[in-house]
């Protein structure tokens, strides 16, 4: 109730309370509550001058304006059954995700694809089995959502796809301020490349059917504590340069 009084914003708030039904449950009756005490309150109507005031100084809400759509590491060696790296439910959300690009194409939303490789000898390779080595077909987009003329792609080390990659440049270029990310894993690559995206001051969109992890539990873990991140100083508030 305190939390509510104090005016914490709903996404703080139902982050809380993802995890336990029964809480999930009492913060619904609080805000059943709340309602009621205020809709119970007599009306009063303010005098024409204040209403003109503040309506005159209300600001207008501003939001991202230039989405990018990402999507991470969809490639053969995550995808193919029985590799060493295989990420099963990667491919239960390929259907959601071929879907999600094409609209992403008609709207002329720039697509990255943003793919694990590694060059032989690359010191990764001594902590996790042998995977997407460059020149193999293992680092390639999966073939049902492969790129089209005028995506970029582009190639990573690591888990976040900012480190060691030429991808933040490329936000700069198009000048993006939120980026609709997909991929896998969830657990893994995407919440390291989202948590850097939003120190950079973008705002991060997850889809939950464009989106797998290793399990259904790894996934919601990683979604609710996305869910309660909002990008520090958004880009799209800043001022124009």
């Amino acid at each position: 109730m305190e939390l509510l009084l104090a005016g914490t914003p709903d996404r703080a708030l139902d982050a809380l309370v993802a995890a336990s039904p029964e809480d999930r449950a009492d913060l619904r009756a609080l805000r059943d509550e709340l309602f009621l005490v205020a809709h119970a309150a007599p009306a009063v109507s303010p005098p024409p001058r204040l209403r003109a005031r503040l309506l005159a100084s209300r600001p207008r809400p501003r939001r991202p304006k230039r989405p990018v759509f990402v999507v991470l590491d969809m490639i053969n060696d995550y995808l193919t059954p029985g590799g060493p790296l295989e990420v099963p439910r990667a491919r239960d959300v390929v259907p959601a995700l071929k879907r999600r690009i094409g609209e992403a194409r008609e709207k002329g939303v720039p697509i990255i694809y943003v793919c694990d490789t590694h060059a032989p000898g690359d010191p990764e390779l001594d902590v996790w089995p042998s995977h997407a080595i460059e020149g193999t077909r293992g680092p390639e987009v999966w073939p049902e959502i492969a790129p089209e003329k005028g995506d970029h792609v582009i190639p990573k080390r690591t888990y976040s796809a900012f480190t060691g990659s030429t991808f933040g440049a490329l936000l700069d270029d198009l000048g993006a301020d939120e980026i609709i990310l997909t991929g896998c894993a969830t657990e893994i690559g995407i919440f390291a490349t989202a948590k850097d995206a939003l120190e950079r001051g973008f705002v991060v969109t997850v889809p939950p059917d464009c989106q797998a992890g290793m399990s259904a539990l790894a996934e919601q873990v990683t979604l609710t504590t996305m869910s309660a991140l909002a990008p520090f100083e958004p880009r799209y508030l800043r001022p124009a340069s």
